[in-house]
């Protein structure tokens, strides 16, 4: 709770949201006691990528000594002419796996550069 995560209703599961200054909000459930059996490796660069959006550094850091993360963009976004349509940004980060991050900076071209080339490699 170092960063002002707020515990929030849920019928099924520990549901935790914080609101960041650009406006998206951060969520995360907890469904069960985690442990190293039921949360491996993939599992869990999948929670700090897509759900946290942080790096493990920055995860252990604000754990550990309050650090807390940066997550305030790089870049400042282009021209609405320029801006990556909405189902490219949702097809980039639920199918190829790019995270929120990845995402700031690149060009509408260069995001339906990368969904091309996903669509026709698989990577």
């Amino acid at each position: 709770m170092n960063e002002g995560w707020q515990q929030v209703p849920s019928t099924h599961h520990e549901t935790f949201e914080l609101d960041l200054p650009d406006g998206h909000v951060l969520r995360t459930r907890i469904s069960r006691p985690p442990n190293r059996a039921t949360c491996g490796p993939r599992m869990w660069a999948h929670i700090l990528r897509d759900q946290l959006e942080v790096t493990a550094e920055e995860f252990w850091a604000c754990v550990r000594n309050g650090v807390v993360p940066d997550r305030t963009p790089d870049d400042v976004p282009g021209e609405v002419d320029d801006a990556i349509p909405v189902d490219v940004v949702n097809l980039l980060i639920g199918r190829v796996g790019l995270s929120r991050r990845d995402l700031i900076g690149m060009t509408r071209d260069e995001a339906i550069a990368r969904l091309n080339q996903y669509w026709s490699t698989g990577r």
